[in-house]
């Protein structure tokens, strides 16, 4: 492959392919959240950009050298993303069923929950590693800066959506993105058996 329209074209529909857990998991935050500001949009966002991009390469640094041992390894990756998503989707349908409305003050979303959404979502995306295993390291660089700047466009979006329709239905809006992520961890499990 070489530098080419054809080459960033790719890159960005990779990128959009790979987003769309996150921008789901996103959307599923911003209806928990509504009164998440800004900074928590953009940190959260950019915490998912930063796994979108560095899980292909992790996968790229593999196919380079220890392509046998990842092989092993890739048949329990949808298993994983299933538990994360559904640990973290199960806890979200508990805590929702307990509330009854927008509290007073500002709930926040848990870093290491956020960490887990973000690995959890991202990845599958080390098989990338195999597909732009071909590419030259600046390539795969590019590549997944190109991936991580998608997916931080997708997540924001995805917040922001969530938070105007989040405050109108509160617990019912944390349950809703519980499943939500939960959904998502099934389809990621069902979707490697075919």
């Amino acid at each position: 492959m070489s530098w080419s329209f054809l080459f960033f074209f790719n890159s960005v529909l990779l990128g959009v392919g790979l987003a769309m857990d996150a921008f789901s998991v996103s959307l599923a935050n911003g209806l928990s959240f509504p009164d998440m500001k800004a900074k928590s949009v953009i940190s959260s966002s950019l915490l998912f950009a930063f796994f979108q991009a560095l899980m292909p390469m992790i996968g790229w640094v593999c196919v380079q050298t220890v392509v046998e041992r990842f092989s092993s390894l890739s048949a329990f990756i949808p298993y994983i993303a299933f538990a994360l998503l559904l640990f973290i989707g199960s806890g979200m349908i508990r805590e929702g069923r307990r509330e009854c409305g927008c509290a007073e003050k500002e709930r926040t979303l848990a870093f290491s929950t956020l960490l887990l959404q973000a690995v959890a979502t991202s990845i599958d995306a080390l098989s990338v590693g195999f597909t732009i295993s071909t590419y030259p390291l600046s390539m795969a660089i590019v590549a997944a800066l190109i991936i991580a700047a998608v997916t931080f466009a997708i997540c924001v979006s995805g917040v922001v959506i969530g938070k105007k329709f989040g405050c109108r239905y509160a617990g019912r809006a944390s349950v809703f993105g519980g499943v939500i992520l939960c959904l998502i961890g099934l389809e990621i499990l069902v979707s490697s058996f075919f």
